[in-house]
């Protein structure tokens, strides 16, 4: 996401005089929320799990939670770029190559 976008998140909120409603307790609860919408998308699609009839949907709701992802950063002080990097790094460390590629088990049951 470049500067320019998340620029434009900010004054959205920032024209509106929003910020005072924004704390991460409630910012939090948003995220998730927006994130349970997108999982609605695919709520009783038994075996279908593909997204081209849907990417519409998916589309909206992902931008809202990305949004919503950006506020929380921007009240809390974190870099996005930096915090992605980090953890990255920490998921390269939990999740090696020769050890996780092909497989679906979580850290602690890679052998």
């Amino acid at each position: 996401m470049t500067q320019e976008t998340i620029d434009q998140i900010l004054k959205f909120r920032d024209d509106r005089d929003w910020k005072q409603f924004h704390n991460p307790k409630d910012l939090a609860i948003s995220i998730s929320l927006e994130a349970a919408e997108l999982l609605e998308v695919f709520q009783w699609s038994a075996e279908d799990i593909g997204c081209a009839d849907k990417i519409d949907k998916i589309r909206e709701e992902l931008a809202d939670v990305v949004s919503y992802c950006v506020l929380m950063a921007d009240v809390c002080g974190l870099d996005l770029d930096e915090i992605v990097r980090e953890k990255i790094k920490r998921n390269n460390e939990k999740y090696p190559v020769e050890k996780a590629r092909g497989s679906k088990k979580k850290y602690y049951d890679l052998k």
